[in-house]
């Protein structure tokens, strides 16, 4: 990765000093040197053994810089007498309050994030290739982050423009200030070029403050190609997590770093969804499951904490590392709705952490604080740039359209539309598929500007989908229909499903009482109240991203008689406008399609 920027390492550099001219807090295990120990050469008292370093985090944060609306602007909190309650969160406006008010008092305090900062962004970011959200993660003074996947939506060109500055090379300028780039370094240690097996960016980055230093070492999935489109990741090589880490924790120690955390953009699922669960309960990590638990059980126990994200949960869990010893694994959920504030011990005698007094939360960005005047000027300025174009009211809903659910009625909205406009195309269309993943957000009844209840305005559609997918047509066999309907719960996708939303006219039995390729009940798969002819041939439509085998989907890639229509979001409006309105809005899909046995 090209050096920082002159500007940039004096930023960084000040931003360091200033920090260093706060006193230090004793930790834990604060433990004196003999009374009376001091510097030779200057008199003064020597410092305490043990200093706590503050590690603050958050992940996937998707570029939401205003609060995000319905189901994916809130959090649930688990109370004392076993109830939830939900409490409405997020917006960088009160991130920016949150953590600066959770820094005072720390003199060493660093902030790391776990990846997705951007890509699959609301309008006010993704219409600008998210700059916006690389000049407000400036702002909140971000030192360091991981690449996820979505940091590879745009290729890895984007990515390197992101982090060291430019204009855009189609759109260009978008204001009379060039694009200056991320102040912080994205680590991406097991991204390699293919052509030289080097990493594309930095593989770790140290922290320094006076006389302690904490190792940073940052990867995104090794999966990454099968979650982005292939353009997205094109020339580069995704190596193993584990190896990685545990390669560049060597070469951490070997520069006298003993401190180190990784930052991992894969991660688990707990037992819970409340964000304050317990998820050691009965035992350590005994809450959690997914790809992060076989991780962290075998990252190097020279690794002293992991950041974690990708799954949108919320964890704060000790999970053994491979000496059996407990280790903190976290993640702030999603969309700037949580940070996490960890207490890292650091020994000044051995220059590690002491991983017995490492304590963590989860905090909730809650909007009951004073919003930080600076984001809130940024996101007016970007504003009034997407205004023109994300306050045009697209269509009309009667109620809220949640993305939230096995299957979800924005998931079958999209499906519907899809469907539409693929028999807008060729008149044979059968039915669609979406993917979950690509339905970013649910539609919100309740007015977000002055646009009036339930108006959907353009920026609220391309919340919903900002991949710039196509909308493509294949012909598949009824037996590989089957087997795509399989391959939802099998092969890569047996231990975190990822069920297709249908549209209307396709309805199926998932048991999740079996397991793998047999949750599917052939038998119960009809398309228009017929079953499904294994020799036959059905014309599917799906996104771009679909069509390549993306998300585990091998047999949607090998579909034939491709038609590549426009875009995925054009769709959605154009299904919006043709069968809505003021006085006859649309209502919510029931979300029947797919009959779920548990």
């Amino acid at each position: 990765m090209p050096a920082m920027s002159q500007q940039q390492s004096r930023r960084r550099m000040y931003r360091l000093v200033a920090a260093a001219a706060g006193l230090a807090t004793v930790g834990a295990l604060a433990a004196a040197l003999p009374a009376g120990a001091h510097d030779s050469n200057h008199g003064k008292p020597l410092p305490s053994r043990y200093q706590d370093v503050q590690l603050l985090s958050f992940n996937d944060l998707h570029g939401n810089l205003e609060p995000p609306s319905g189901s994916s602007g809130r959090v649930t909190e688990l109370q004392a007498d076993g109830t939830t309650k939900t409490i409405d969160a997020g917006g960088v406006e009160y991130l920016a309050t949150h953590l600066r008010e959770a820094r005072k008092g720390n003199a060493y305090s660093v902030t790391a994030a776990g990846g997705d900062m951007v890509g699959a962004s609301p309008l006010i970011s993704g219409l600008f290739h998210d700059e916006p959200t690389i000049e407000a993660l400036n702002k909140l003074d971000l030192d360091v982050t991981s690449v996820g996947n979505h940091e590879f939506d745009e290729g890895a060109v984007e990515l390197a423009r992101l982090q060291n500055g430019g204009c855009h090379p189609t759109a260009g300028c978008y204001t009379d200030k060039k694009f200056k780039g991320a102040d912080f370094p994205y680590l991406a240690a097991n991204v390699l070029d293919e052509k030289t097996g080097r990493p594309i960016l930095k593989p770790y980055w140290v922290w320094k403050k006076k006389d302690v230093k904490v190792g940073f070492i940052g990867v995104t999935l090794e999966d990454t190609p099968g979650v982005v489109s292939a353009e997205g990741v094109k020339g580069l090589k995704f190596k193993d997590e584990v190896e990685t880490i545990n390669k560049y924790a060597k070469v951490l120690q070997k520069q006298g770093v003993k401190s180190i955390v990784a930052l991992i953009h894969e991660g688990g699922q707990p037992a819970s969804g409340s964000y304050n669960y317990n998820c050691d309960s009965p035992g350590a990590g005994d809450g959690i499951s997914g790809p992060i638990v076989d991780i962290a059980k075998n990252v190097s126990p020279s690794v002293d904490a992991l950041v974690t994200g990708h799954t949108h949960a919320a964890y704060v869990c000790t999970i053994p590392d491979p000496s059996g010893k407990p280790r903190m694994v976290t993640s702030a959920a999603s969309f700037g709705r949580l940070y996490t504030d960890t207490t890292l011990t650091y020994d000044r005698f051995t220059g590690d952490i002491a991983r017995t007094a490492v304590k963590s939360a989860n905090h909730v960005v809650t909007r009951t604080v004073a919003k930080a005047p600076d984001m809130t000027d940024l996101i007016g300025r970007w504003n009034t740039l997407a205004a023109p174009i994300g306050n045009r009211a697209i269509g009309y809903i009667s109620a809220d359209v949640p993305s939230t659910g096995t299957e979800s009625p924005m998931g079958d909205l999209i499906a519907d539309a899809q469907l539409a406009y693929g028999k807008g195309l060729d008149p044979e269309t059968d039915l669609a598929l979406m993917n979950p993943g690509g339905v970013r957000a649910g539609l919100t009844y309740a007015a977000k500007g002055t646009e009036g209840d339930g108006v959907v305005t353009y920026a609220e559609g391309f919340t919903v989908q900002p991949f710039s997918n196509t909308v493509n047509l294949q012909d598949f066999t009824g037996a590989q229909l089957l087997k795509v309907l399989q391959e939802q719960v099998s092969g890569s996708n047996t231990a975190s499903p990822k069920v297709l939303q249908p549209s209307a006219n396709l309805t199926y039995t998932l048991d999740l009482t079996k397991t793998g390729a047999e949750r599917i009940v052939l038998g119960s798969v009809k398309l228009n109240g017929a079953a499904v002819d294994p020799a036959a041939t059905y014309r599917v439509a799906t996104n771009s991203f679909l069509a390549g085998g993306g998300d585990g989907f091998t047999t949607l890639g090998q579909g034939t008689n491709d038609l590549v229509g426009g875009d995925d979001l054009a769709a959605l409006v154009e299904y919006l406008t043709a069968n809505s309105s003021a006085s006859g809005p649309i209502a919510p899909p029931v979300a029947n399609r797919i009959t779920v046995v548990s």
